[in-house]
């Protein structure tokens, strides 16, 4: 669904709701890690099976590392750990946690990487990525990986109800919104939940196959995790 807001209106809110995003995180490094760990055993074994797929001594991207909480997985298996994140707070966290890794302040949509990387992973992060933006971070992610190389992410899931009586809300404050969008504040100032189909259509875009998935449903809330390879050389 396309708003018909004024050209530019839903750009600059986007911009807002980003900045929003930003701050939160940065508010929230320091005590992040407190009595929380996001890393749930889907996740680490999506993980490990990416580690499985990289050769000795080769290297992890890890887009929108957040407090790195899978480093150690990575490091442990001898592997070059590269963190990026758009919020300079949780990179400094991560930072201090894992001394052995790099790190890189940059967002997802400014990814510049040129097949750099064995693999990548964008873990519990794509759900603050707006819809247009979407294609434009895939193929960014699928660039900075090796020919023939994995990338795993998650996409956050919600009740589709929910989601709709959100969009209806908004909408109805003139809030330049789309379906999928929630801008409550229990979502860190903005998330957006794709349906399947448009899930399926950038993956396809970007070219960027999937190997395995899997559905998980926490409190509320769940992920489908994809481990997805890029196309060969």
């Amino acid at each position: 669904m396309v708003h018909d807001a004024p050209l530019g209106v839903r750009e600059r809110w986007l911009a807002g709701r980003r900045e929003a995003v930003v701050a939160t995180y940065d508010d929230l490094a320091g005590t992040y890690d407190d009595g929380y760990d996001p890393a749930t055993e889907v996740h680490r074994r999506f993980v490990a099976q990416l580690i499985e797929t990289v050769p000795p001594e080769g290297a992890i991207l890890d887009a929108a590392c957040g407090t790195a909480p899978y480093a150690g997985m990575v490091l442990g298996a001898g592997l070059r750990y590269v963190g990026v994140d758009q919020s300079g707070g949780m990179l400094r966290r991560a930072a201090e946690k894992w001394p052995d890794g790099d790190f890189e302040h940059v967002g997802l949509q400014e990814l510049a990487f040129e097949a750099a990387f064995d693999a990548a992973m964008c873990i519990d992060a794509m759900e603050h990525v707006p819809p247009e933006d979407w294609p434009t971070v895939l193929e960014r992610i699928r660039r900075a990986v090796l020919p023939a190389g994995s990338v795993y992410f998650t996409v956050e899931r919600s009740d589709r109800a929910e989601i709709a009586t959100a969009f209806e809300g908004a909408e109805g404050t003139g809030t330049p919104i789309v379906l999928g969008e929630v801008i409550d504040g229990d979502v860190a100032g903005y998330h957006f939940y794709p349906t399947q189909e448009q899930l399926t259509g950038w993956l396809a875009d970007a070219g960027l196959e999937v190997i395995d998935e899997a559905d998980e449903w926490l409190d509320g809330y769940g992920y489908h995790h994809l481990l997805t390879r890029t196309p060969p050389a």
